[in-house]
């Protein structure tokens, strides 16, 4: 008996040291460091998501090798965004918050966006082309410039300005170790064009020969009025993508020139310049 007693005794005590023993299970600094990276937000970690972010290159590399893939595309999802971009652009840019909280980057990694901004250049290129009554070749040109000056070239040079500004004047001192992706700059410009497109380019193409382009002053009233709501609306797209990031600062700084803006639309009315007109004479005579 006392030896049966032994025995249970001996196996208690051998049970007790294991699980004292055995480590008390801990969060590991990686999952600290990527709950803090990406703001306590209550979703999982995603499978891709890495702590060290991939750097621009291979961002840039991974999207236009994506270009060619349209099977992987999600038109749906652009053509959303492009709506939205008129009645709601807020609604846009909260989408640019859930992919950084999701891929750990604020850019689009889709370009379906940009494939569809593709097609309303053509088409829009179309409209201009019966409107000044240009050949193919007249055609072929205006198109080539809108794309590669007027979309591309501007907007590398507008982007690029912005990212500066905002990374150098508009940072949180708190943030100094962030910064604003170059492509993120770059998306901030196509969102912000994408209505200026619309509006210029495809909305006053139906009333320049019946009333914008004759001498009159309510001509010269609407066509003006439609260039102040094009580059207002692309100032406050513009101001809404930057002050959605939450490490910058005094983003409203971004609203000035639409003061700016307005004074000069008063003038140009006052002094009798109708502005689309000149611009679709500068736009006719450099495919010329």
């Amino acid at each position: 008996m006392s030896c049966a007693c032994l025995c249970w005794q001996a196996f208690l005590e051998t049970m007790q040291t294991k699980y004292q023993t055995s480590p008390v299970p801990s969060r590991s600094p990686s999952s600290l460091s990527n709950n803090n990276l990406r703001g306590g937000s209550p979703l999982p970690v995603p499978v891709a998501y890495r702590l060290d972010c991939m750097t621009a290159a291979a961002k840039r590399y991974k999207y236009l090798r994506r270009l060619v893939k349209f099977q992987q595309m999600d038109f749906e999802f652009a053509f959303w965004q492009m709506l939205y971009l008129f009645i709601a652009p807020q609604k846009v840019y909260r989408n640019f918050h859930y992919r950084k909280q999701t891929k750990s980057q604020f850019a689009r990694d889709d370009p379906a966006f940009l494939v569809l901004l593709s097609f309303w250049l053509c088409a829009s290129s179309v409209g201009f082309s019966l409107v000044l009554r240009l050949g193919f070749w007249g055609f072929v040109k205006f198109l080539l410039y809108v794309i590669f000056v007027d979309c591309i070239g501007v907007g590398l040079l507008i982007a690029t300005l912005f990212w500066f500004v905002s990374n150098k004047y508009l940072i949180k001192p708190s943030c100094q170790d962030q910064d604003v992706e170059w492509g993120y700059a770059f998306d901030v410009h196509l969102n912000a064009f994408f209505p200026l497109l619309i509006i210029l380019h495809v909305f006053q193409l139906f009333f320049y020969n019946v009333l914008i382009s004759h001498e009159w002053f309510v001509s010269r009233l609407f066509g003006n009025s439609l260039w102040l709501i094009a580059l207002g609306y692309y100032i406050y797209v513009t101001f809404l993508g930057y002050s959605c990031l939450p490490i910058l600062h005094r983003t409203h700084l971004l609203l000035y020139p639409l003061t700016a803006l307005l004074l000069i639309y008063v003038v140009t009315v006052a002094i009798g310049w109708n502005v689309s007109q000149t611009v679709m004479d500068f736009y006719k005579y450099r495919v010329l």
